[in-house]
C-alpha cells in the first residue's frame, strides 16, 4: 500500500507518521511518500520520520520528494495538508479582517474566504494530477477550510472525503470525563465543518444510549470551560457547540480578545521554527511533547481510520467525515457537504440518518452552506463581484459596508495567489 502526503514538509507530519507507525495493524503502509516544494522543510521532516517508522519497528519506506507527479503515482491514498502562502498568509487572514471589527480566523469569516480563494484551484489541480497517474485513488482532504475544499473536489468528480479532528478530540474528552474507552462513545455530530453540534453522546455505537444529558449535568463546567463558553448556554441548548460556534455565539467578544494580543499565527509561526529545529536533531526519534500545543490533536488516529475504511483494510465501522447530503439534512441541498457520522467503506461515505435538527442550528447551517456556495463559485470564477456576494453572505459579515471594505482588502493581500486579480 502506498500513501502519498502533499504538504509532507508540514510540522504537523511527525503526528501522522506516529501514528501509521503504532496503528501498522490498522493501516499496514509498505510505501508513504512525503511530497512538498519547500525542500528545506522536508529533508528535516522526512528524517525525523524515518527515525520515527526506525524506532518503532515499522518495515515501510518513506521516500521524501519535491516532485508531484512521481509523489502521486501509484498512491493508493493521498492526503492534502497544505497551506497556501504559508503561515505568512494566515498572519494576514488573522489580521486585517479584525481592522473592519470583524473575526479574523483562518477558516471562517473573511480569512477563511481567503484561504479557500488560494487553496481550491491548487488542490483541483493536484487532483487531477492524481486522477491522471492512478483515477482509483481516495483523496483524504486535511486543508481547510474542509467543507468548501471537499465540495470542489467532489463537485470535479474525484473520490474525495474530507477529515476533520474536532469530532475526534471531543470524542477523547467525553470518554475520558466518562471513564469509558474512546470507541465506545458515538458522537451524534450534525453541521458543516467548522460548524456543529453535539447533539447526542451514545455508549456503544448509534443505537446505544444517549447519555449527553448525563454528561452536561456531571461535568457542563468542565466541558463549558474547555469550549470557552458559558455554562448556562449549554443548559440552554441541551447540546454541545464545537469549539468553532464561539465565533458565532460570542463574535464581538471574541474579536476584542483577537485584537488584544498576538495572532495566533505568530505564535504557530515561533513553534514551527522551535519544532523544525527539534527534527533537526538525529537523535530525536519520537514526536517532541511541543507538538501537542500546534494543533491537530488525534490527527492521525482519523487519518488512519479513514484511510483504512476506504482501502478495505478495517477502521471503525462509523467514522465523522465531511461528504455530500445526499438527503441527509433536507433542508439543505443534496450537493451540500455535511460534517456526520458515516459508514466508510471502499466505495465512500454513506451519512447515517439524523434526527430532526432543532431550527437554531438548522438557520445557521442553511446560511452558511449559501456562503460556501458562493465561496466555492468566487474561488473557481475569480472576481470582486462574486468574493463581495460570498462576505455579504456569510453571517459573520452580514453588512454592505464591512462586505466592501473587506472584499478590496481581501484581494489586496492575495494578489499574488488570485490568476484573476
Amino acid at each position: 500500500m502506498k500513501l502519498t502526503v502533499v504538504g509532507g514538509g508540514s510540522t504537523y507530519t511527525p503526528e501522522l507518521v506516529d501514528g501509521f507507525a503504532r496503528l501498522r495493524d490498522t493501516l499496514p503502509v509498505e510505501e508513504l511518500v512525503l511530497m512538498d516544494p519547500a525542500q528545506d522543510r522536508l529533508d528535516l521532516v522526512g528524517g525525523l520520520a524515518r527515525r520515527i517508522f526506525a524506532r518503532q519497528g515499522h518495515p515501510g519506506r518513506i521516500t521524501t520528494t519535491s516532485d508531484l507527479d512521481r509523489a502521486v503515482e501509484g498512491a493508493d491514498a493521498v492526503l492534502l495538508q497544505l497551506r497556501v502562502g504559508g503561515q505568512a498568509a494566515r498572519e494576514q487572514d488573522e489580521t486585517w479582517p479584525l481592522e473592519c471589527g470583524c473575526v479574523g480566523q483562518e477558516t471562517t469569516g473573511a480569512g477563511g474566504l481567503a484561504k479557500a480563494l488560494r487553496t481550491v484551484p491548487v488542490v483541483l489541480d493536484i487532483a487531477d494530477r492524481v486522477r491522471r497517474t492512478n483515477p482509483h485513488a481516495w483523496i483524504i482532504d486535511f486543508t481547510n477550510p474542509v467543507g468548501i475544499v471537499t465540495r470542489a473536489l467532489l463537485r470535479a468528480g474525484h473520490r474525495a472525503v474530507g477529515l476533520c479532528n474536532v469530532a475526534i478530540g471531543l470524542q477523547r474528552k467525553f470518554a475520558g470525563l466518562l471513564g469509558v474507552e474512546p470507541p465506545d462513545v458515538h458522537l451524534d455530530h450534525v453541521g458543516l465543518n467548522h460548524l456543529t453540534w453535539e447533539t447526542g453522546v451514545r455508549l456503544g455505537g448509534p443505537e446505544g444510549e444517549d447519555v449527553l444529558p448525563k454528561l452536561l449535568t456531571d461535568h457542563g463546567d468542565t466541558i463549558a470551560a474547555d469550549l470557552r463558553l458559558p455554562r448556562p448556554l449549554f443548559d440552554r441548548l441541551g447540546v454541545v457547540p464545537s469549539y468553532y460556534l464561539r465565533y458565532y455565539y460570542a463574535h464581538d467578544e471574541v474579536v476584542r480578545e483577537l485584537g488584544a494580543k498576538p495572532s495566533r499565527a505568530a505564535e504557530v509561526a515561533a513553534m514551527e521554527r522551535e519544532l523544525l529545529t527539534m527534527y533537526a536533531d538525529p537523535s530525536l526519534d519520537e514526536k517532541p511533547a511541543l507538538l501537542a500545543k500546534r494543533g491537530g490533536a488525534y490527527y492521525s488516529e482519523a487519518a488512519v481510520d479513514l484511510a483504512a475504511a476506504l482501502l478495505g483494510g478495517g477502521g471503525t465501522p462509523y467514522q465523522v467525515v465531511n461528504t455530500y447530503n445526499r438527503g441527509t439534512l433536507p433542508f439543505l441541498p443534496d450537493d451540500a457537504v455535511i460534517e456526520v457520522q458515516a459508514a466508510v467503506g471502499p466505495q465512500g461515505a454513506t451519512p447515517l440518518p439524523v434526527p430532526s435538527v432543532d431550527p437554531l442550528y438548522a438557520g445557521l447551517m442553511a446560511n452558511v452552506t449559501t456562503y460556501e456556495d458562493l465561496a466555492l463559485e468566487a474561488a473557481l470564477h475569480g472576481g470582486r463581484a462574486r468574493v463581495f456576494r460570498a462576505l455579504l453572505a456569510h453571517p459573520l459579515i452580514g453588512q454592505y459596508e464591512y462586505a466592501e471594505t473587506l472584499t478590496d482588502r481581501l484581494i489586496a493581500h492575495n494578489r499574488e495567489h488570485l490568476a484573476w486579480a
